[in-house]
């Protein structure tokens, strides 16, 4: 062979190599491409009332060659249990999507928001409608991960006092004496961000992941998805091109929306939305999004342990009303005259039966009448006052004696000593959520942040269920009975066993 008919077939081998090799990697691109599709379908019952804003069911089908995970968001208070969603909608909807697109049911995870709006009877045939249509619209993805922060929406319910006991902010009860106050709980002011491109750049989904009871409301008072919905169409609007917002919620069971007692302004959340959109945005718009292939999906089942002193939890509110009934005292005076008199001693309290001369003169002449019935209403004000502290005490204590009993009752029916809850681990590229069928509270999701070994760890409660309340083993001891520690299923010790499971799992991600 001549030396030019070599130097040819070595370059025809080289190119044939060359080829092989990149028809390979190409190959191997292509099947180990993201896809992404979404849709949404309304879940509002327009018979209900009056509608402000509508409510949906959002779908976020993520696949790859090997995997498929679907996020579904809904605007409803839970998956089951309380709201107008049935204990049996998870199981049809996971039971649909297996027979008619053959997706695993450990691969779909369905968020409620936790806002108190109104949905529709055909919700179970929404969701699954909202999936397929999801499903038709696959298309190539680039993913990112990133953060924001949002700090002036909302506060932590939990109230310090200072017998070392907790209280709550709620509307089902007062609150305590300001004066008895002496701090509160932590929040948590970071939003979990994925970023969702289509490959020639364009966003197609945004979530976004924070902590806070949509409760707010709004003015009229018609059905409304509450803060997320407002906060999804700053970010829809803003990003454009089609994008799909999906909120989830994170460990909101003892957040509450800022002004949440205030009776001198409306309530309405639509601020909070924009604001917290706003915030999102900052951060949507900060993330590079980059190709990957890295959708991983674990979904486990966790034994959690019942709930065992409610009895006795039981009998020590039962005691303490006992004491307090036995503590009011008698006052001549009922609410007709008792506000008239607090207002007029707390304008002048030196003189607050007449002008100071009148006193002056009593007193020039050995007269002392006009002191003597103040201090008369002086003391019936105080016991009329101390009366009323008292009724606001019983009131907090049989709301939350009224919890303890229907969740003793239900351990007692259950005839277990645990219950079952789903722990699920979601890795899309960087961005990690852990989700959990509780009320999270907040320093729960703060330590799982904490001991991730990912960077950017989330964490959802409200998903895949619901088990009421779950707070940390310091709350759910509470003396001072708030909704957190008395809404509740579990025994103190359910905590420790969550977080270091949950160590596990996100080590497996």
């Amino acid at each position: 062979m001549t030396t030019n008919l070599i130097t040819q077939w070595l370059f025809a081998v080289a190119v044939a190599v060359a080829l092989t090799a990149w028809t390979s990697m190409t190959t191997s691109c292509v099947a180990d491409q993201l896809l992404a599709g979404t849709a949404k379908a309304d879940i509002t019952n327009y018979d209900a009332g009056p509608v402000n804003d509508p409510l949906y069911a959002k779908a976020l089908v993520l696949k790859t060659d090997s995997t498929i995970a679907v996020l579904i968001t809904v605007d409803a208070v839970s998956i089951g249990e309380i709201g107008h969603i049935s204990n049996q909608y998870l199981g049809n909807v996971r039971a649909a999507l297996k027979a008619d697109l053959n997706i695993p049911p450990e691969s779909i995870l369905i968020n409620a928001s936790h806002c108190h709006g109104v949905v529709s009877p055909n919700v179970e045939q929404q969701t699954i409608l909202a999936v397929k249509d999801a499903m038709q619209n696959l298309v190539p993805v680039r993913a990112g991960a990133g953060t924001g922060s949002e700090n002036r929406i909302m506060e932590n319910r939990r109230l310090r006092m200072s017998d070392g006991s907790e209280a709550d902010v709620r509307h089902a009860y007062s609150l305590p004496r300001d004066e008895d106050v002496v701090g509160i709980g932590p929040i948590d002011p970071q939003i979990g961000l994925l970023r969702i491109d289509r490959l020639d750049g364009r966003p197609l989904a945004a979530v976004y992941n924070f902590a806070c009871h949509p409760i707010q409301g709004v003015a009229s008072r018609g059905n409304t998805a509450d803060f997320p919905a407002f906060a999804s169409r700053v970010i829809e609007e803003n990003l454009g091109d089609g994008v799909m917002a999906f909120f989830v919620q994170g460990c909101a069971g003892d957040i509450n929306p800022v002004l949440y007692k205030d009776v001198h302004q409306p309530r309405d959340s639509e601020p909070f939305g924009n604001m917290l959109g706003l915030s999102a945005m900052r951060g949507l718009r900060a993330i590079e999004t980059e190709e990957t292939s890295e959708l991983k999906v674990v979904n486990k089942s966790l034994e959690i342990p019942r709930g065992k002193d409610f009895e006795q939890r039981i009998a020590a509110i039962t005691e303490e009303q006992a004491k307090l009934l036995q503590s009011l005292r008698g006052t001549s005076l009922n609410f007709k005259t008792f506000v008239p008199l607090f207002v007029q001693y707390k304008v002048s309290g030196d003189y607050p039966s007449y002008y100071s001369h009148r006193y002056m003169l009593e007193q020039s002449i050995g007269r002392d009448d006009l002191v003597k019935m103040d201090a008369e209403n002086q003391a019936n004000m105080d016991a009329y006052l101390a009366n009323i502290q008292t009724m606001e005490q019983l009131t907090r204590l049989q709301t939350n004696l009224n919890l303890l009993k229907m969740h003793h009752a239900q351990n007692i029916a259950a005839g277990k000593s645990t219950l079952d809850a789903e722990v699920v681990g979601l890795r899309v590229g960087k961005f990690v959520l852990v989700t959990f069928p509780g009320e999270l509270t907040v320093q729960i999701g703060l330590n799982v942040k904490k001991n991730s070994p990912h960077p950017m760890t989330f964490v959802a409660g409200y998903t895949n269920g619901y088990i009421y309340y779950t707070a940390t083993a310091e709350q759910r001891k509470n003396t001072g009975y708030a909704q957190e520690d008395c809404d509740v299923l579990v025994a103190p010790e359910w905590q420790s066993q969550f977080e270091s499971y949950v160590t596990e799992l996100l080590s497996s991600l």
